[in-house]
């Protein structure tokens, strides 16, 4: 699949069809990791973790023939994210049987303290955003010269300075500047553009 969030139509669209296997395995790159992470930050094993993410996976793909447009305001991306994230919310607030806890005293713990469910909504959304963000870095680093992502790599994440990250690379500060707002504007750029193809038009 192109990793060009430009030149596509609505992810969300043409996941719908059944035919298109490439939209919806962008669909569940997206996806499945935030599920995940929320599983395994309530205390869930990386097995079950693993499951949780399967079945909400596996309960949007059963609701996608269901969805009818109900008037003019009605957009297929926000009953599919509803899925997606009802499906979450009903696994992740109550506490199964088979549930596996680890066996810890901790974990146990935290079973028993059940998240609210708005405050769940809330970290579902901020998970989302994460993980377009991690998806757009993948894209942009793809794209990008070795100097310029080394350049953002060592002043945004390894937390050198600009004069710093100028004198390890042997560069001036302004190339050094330059280079690390370049790959942030299109870090940025691209995570917009990943989020409007899950806004159908």
């Amino acid at each position: 699949m192109t990793d060009d969030p430009e030149t596509r139509e609505s992810l969300l669209l043409r996941v719908r069809n059944p035919q298109d296997a490439e939209a919806w395995d962008e669909f569940a790159r997206i996806y499945r990791p935030v599920v995940y992470r929320l599983a395994r930050g309530r205390g869930m094993q990386d097995a079950d973790a693993q499951d949780l993410a399967q079945r909400v996976l596996m309960s949007v793909a059963a609701a996608l023939p269901r969805w009818q447009r109900t008037g003019p305001t009605a957009r297929f991306s926000h009953w599919l994210r509803r899925v997606a994230k009802n499906e979450a919310l009903k696994v992740l607030t109550r506490l199964p049987r088979d549930r596996g806890c680890g066996g810890t005293t901790a974990a146990s713990m935290m079973n028993e303290q059940p998240q609210g469910v708005h405050e769940l909504e809330t970290t579902i959304d901020l998970e989302f955003r994460r993980q377009l963000l991690r998806r757009a870095s993948v894209i942009v680093r793809e794209r990008a010269d070795k100097v310029t992502w080394l350049v953002f790599s060592l002043t945004m994440i390894d937390g050198l300075s600009i004069a710093e990250a100028s004198q390890k690379l042997g560069r001036n500060e302004g190339m050094v500047y330059a280079a690390r707002s370049r790959i942030v504007r299109r870090l940025r750029d691209v995570a917009r553009q990943l989020e409007d193809t899950f806004n159908d038009q």
